[in-house]
């Protein structure tokens, strides 16, 4: 299997992985089983694979995580809106 696509697969199925449970917090309006602290550091170290994937000009690297980072930004703006103070 040729690398690039290998990487494209890979990127795709790490950046729709959270998709799944953005959905179900969006129906049921709920993120009492979301960590917060998780959430950061999964975007923070997204992030940084974004400007890694910059700074080796890797278009797949930085697509998938750049999308999987916005998947991830839309999660924890839910968290902030369904949280329970």
């Amino acid at each position: 299997m040729n690398e690039n696509v290998l990487g494209i697969i890979a990127g795709v199925l790490t950046s729709i992985s959270m998709i799944p449970q953005l959905i179900k917090v969006i129906k049921e309006k709920n993120v009492e089983d979301i960590s917060l602290v998780m959430l950061l550091v999964l975007i923070s170290g997204l992030s940084l694979w974004v400007w890694y994937g910059f700074m080796k000009d890797e278009l797949p690297i930085i697509l998938s995580n750049a999308f999987a980072v916005l998947v991830n930004l839309s999660l924890l703006t839910c968290y902030m809106m369904y949280r329970k103070s």
